[in-house]
């Protein structure tokens, strides 16, 4: 069997900090064609093309289809979503924000994007549920569409198949999946209550009634097992995996996380737990062995599904976890690997993407699902 070709290509993003721009739907940038599959050996770029921008390096932007790209116009946001103003204040340089270590003004102001940006009438999670940034979930959208048409003009296509493993009870990766591209979603997870509160969002926007399933995962030593039936076929599967690997590990780096957010403004450091801002369920930020164990189960698996699915992709959020899962892809012999470096702020992560399938294959399956043929 083949090794895979391996692709890393690098990306850029930048924190959300100025007005909103225009929603424009430009071409994407041209990817370098796929090497033949029969490379004798993967062709893996160097490590400095993974790694941090160095002070004084200029910073990299989002996705160039991102809405976000320019910060958030909170003016705006304020006037489709009022409920957003008890959370709005002037910053020392003049501008308006909010404070991101208040877990209700971060779940107000996705709210407002939500509703400003993507026409989401109704959004809301329990306490204590992960609350994502919206401008990385559809940053991560945005690469997979480009991945989906390969160097082709990227556009809506309801025909498109996605599963998100792990939608959490926030739902967002589905939300927008549908709401920017038009893209069919199976979202599932192993948390019945996120799973309800997903429906609670889908029963109340009539847009996303009838393109969004929902399916619980029974097992929790499984991804892809118990989810993908027989008679499914998806272009996309996507997934955040679980970062941590325990309960502990998990909760001391939210707090850290909202430690370096007080240190910034400049205050004493004195968040709890009971003040975290980065919450999540169980299921959402650990598992057992962590992203690691997570990442080798889901490409184990994913070798059972090969013929149904396109592209399976998922966040890495380690580097460190790379050459492992470069690894355990070579021994099953995919056909292609490839690596897109993404970063929001001072976050770098990695959308990770592989697929059975030759390049002429997957065209020719991509196209028959945008003719509708």
């Amino acid at each position: 069997m083949s090794k895979p070709i391996v692709k890393i290509a690098a990306k850029p993003a930048m924190s959300p900090t100025g007005k909103r721009s225009k929603p424009s739907t430009p071409k994407p940038p041209v990817a370098k064609s796929a090497k033949s599959a029969k490379s004798a050996k993967p062709n893996i770029a160097p490590a400095k093309a993974m790694s941090k921008p160095k002070q004084g390096v200029e910073r990299k932007t989002l996705h160039p289809r991102n809405l976000h790209a320019h910060g958030y116009d909170f003016s705006a946001l304020m006037t489709s979503y009022p409920k957003l103003k008890t959370f709005v204040r002037p910053t020392p340089y003049g501008a308006l924000s909010i404070d991101f270590a208040d877990p209700l003004a971060v779940k107000t102001l996705n709210a407002a994007l939500l509703k400003h940006h993507y026409g989401l009438a109704f959004w809301d999670i329990p306490k204590g549920a992960l609350c994502p940034p919206i401008p990385g979930r559809v940053d991560y959208l945005h690469y997979l569409a480009d991945l989906l048409f390969e160097g082709a003009p990227v556009q809506r296509a309801g025909q498109v198949s996605v599963l998100d493993i792990g939608t959490g009870a926030n739902g967002v990766y589905a939300i927008l999946g549908h709401q920017v591209y038009g893209w069919q979603f199976v979202a599932s997870d192993i948390n019945a209550e996120s799973l309800a509160n997903v429906q609670r969002i889908i029963d109340n926007n009539p847009s996303l009634q009838g393109h969004l399933s929902l399916r619980q995962q029974q097992d929790e030593k499984s991804v892809f097992k118990g989810i993908i039936q027989a008679s499914d076929r998806f272009e996309l599967t996507l997934c955040n995996p679980p970062f941590h690997g325990s309960l502990k590990e998990a909760s001391e780096g939210s707090l850290r996380k909202v430690r370096n957010l007080q240190l910034n403004r400049g205050e004493q450091p004195k968040a709890t737990s009971a003040t975290l801002n980065f919450g999540g369920q169980a299921a959402e930020l650990w598992c057992q062995g962590g992203e690691r164990q997570f990442l080798a189960t889901m490409i184990r698996e994913s070798q059972a599904f090969a013929e149904q699915c396109l592209w399976f992709t998922s966040l890495v959020s380690k580097q460190e976890n790379l050459k492992p899962c470069y690894q355990a892809l070579a021994k099953l012999g995919v056909d292609t690997v490839k690596t897109i470096e993404m970063q929001q702020g001072n976050k770098v992560t990695r959308v990770l993407a592989w697929s059975f399938h030759s390049q002429a294959k997957r065209l020719q399956w991509r196209n028959q699902i945008v003719s509708g043929t």
